[in-house]
């Protein structure tokens, strides 16, 4: 579909009714789905509102101007996002890291992005960790939200029974919206049951703070590494083999390097990163969003507006979901990552040779164990590879 590139750019002639729902449904999905993540993690490390507000409004812009130019650009449905399983991550390892040294961090995954996309080296290096360790990182990591919603229906159990009903209803009914109406399912009962405290919120605008990296061996182990591996591995593989998969043949090094070089400049504001979309780039990509191929690039154009829009009153979405009851913030997480986490284990059991190694790097990961300062993630990885080779090598004597 290279070919459309020739023809003049007409994005308003271009667009179509459809365009624009798929758009906002896209931005739809990524923020319900993992707007809490950011929230929680914020939450986990201590930051202030105006923080994690900074936070939403970096990663909100970032994903607009770089959606809206790469797909200006090139004429793709190209849709960026942040880097959801990154921030599930967060959770976990941002406590008791400075917030200066994780912001150093953030620049270090998105140095290591940006020289992946610079020197073409993405697919050679990745392929140095095979794709069942790297499910199985992402599976543990994962594993440790998702097992949050039984926490919480010990607490709000109508609650949570009622929004884990509502998301098994919509998953068989209509599947792109399941987190959606557990989401609306959820507010609307926290409502009636007296849950909900709107005392602290109100209409505001995003006030970018700026915070000055440092950096740390510690930080950069256990947040930097492991997050560079969890984005490549889980959200710009994904996110190219959709544009490939629907036609799109745009190559990998200008769309890798252009995400990371934002997220070089945004992380001072609180960044972790921002990538190629999978999910909410194939309503994007697909037939839903136009009926002609070549003109389905103005639902992203949408998407990337709608990213804009929404970053500019983080401090507002940041301020609603301190008005849920935590609860509620657990449980919508956990049903939003039940599809990854599945796919994750899928994907780690597949190849029977390596079955071992990924069961560790599940369980190491899933542990929360921590030595020298350094998080369960970099240490899962590591004892998934040991294995590897262990086994390997007795094997071949």
């Amino acid at each position: 579909m290279t070919d459309s590139t020739s023809a003049r750019l007409r994005p308003l002639a271009d667009s179509s009714p459809s365009a624009v729902v798929a758009g906002f449904v896209a931005m739809l999905t990524g923020y319900t789905s993992s707007l809490v993540l950011m929230f929680q993690a914020g939450q986990a490390a201590g930051l202030s509102a105006g923080q994690i507000s900074s936070w939403i409004w970096a990663l909100s812009i970032g994903m607009a101007l770089t959606t809206i130019g790469l797909t200006l650009r090139y004429r793709t449905p190209i849709v960026i996002a942040w880097s959801t399983p990154g921030a599930a991550l967060l959770i976990s390892s941002l406590p008791g890291v400075p917030y200066s040294e994780a912001i150093g961090a953030f620049i270090l995954c998105a140095a290591l992005i940006t020289l992946c996309g610079v020197t073409g080296s993405f697919e050679r290096l990745m392929r140095q960790v095979p794709g069942t360790l790297a499910a199985a990182l992402l599976a543990g990591v994962l594993f440790r939200i998702c097992i949050e919603i039984c926490r919480a229906a010990e607490q709000q159990t109508l609650l949570v029974l009622a929004m884990f009903f509502s998301y098994l209803l919509a998953k068989r009914l209509s599947p792109r919206y399941a987190v959606f109406a557990a989401l609306l399912v959820g507010v609307a009962l926290a409502g009636v049951l007296g849950l909900l405290n709107f005392s602290q919120f109100h209409l505001e605008l995003a006030r970018p703070v700026w915070t000055t990296p440092s950096f740390s061996l510690a930080a950069s182990i256990s947040i930097g590494i492991p997050l560079f591996i969890v984005a490549m591995a889980s959200q710009n593989m994904p996110g190219l083999a959709v544009l490939r998969a629907d036609g799109y043949q745009v190559a990998a090094s200008p769309l890798i390097s252009s995400t990371g070089i934002a997220s070089i400049l945004l992380a001072p504001f609180g960044s972790h990163g921002i990538n190629l979309a999978a999910i909410s780039a194939a309503i994007c990509t697909g037939p839903e969003a136009h009926e002609n191929p070549h003109k389905r690039y103005t639902a992203a154009l949408w998407c990337g507006m709608f990213y804009g829009i929404a970053g500019t009153f983080g401090a507002t979405l940041a301020a609603l979901f301190a008005a849920l009851p935590k609860a509620l913030v657990l449980s919508i997480a956990a049903l939003a990552l039940l599809g990854s986490i599945s796919n994750g284990l899928s994907n780690a059991m597949a190849e029977p040779r390596q079955r071992e190694a990924a069961l560790i790097t599940f369980l190491v990961t899933a542990s929360g164990f921590t030595l020298y300062s350094v998080g369960s993630a970099f240490w899962g990885l590591v004892a998934g590879l040991a294995t590897q080779l262990i086994l390997n090598w007795r094997r071949a004597g």
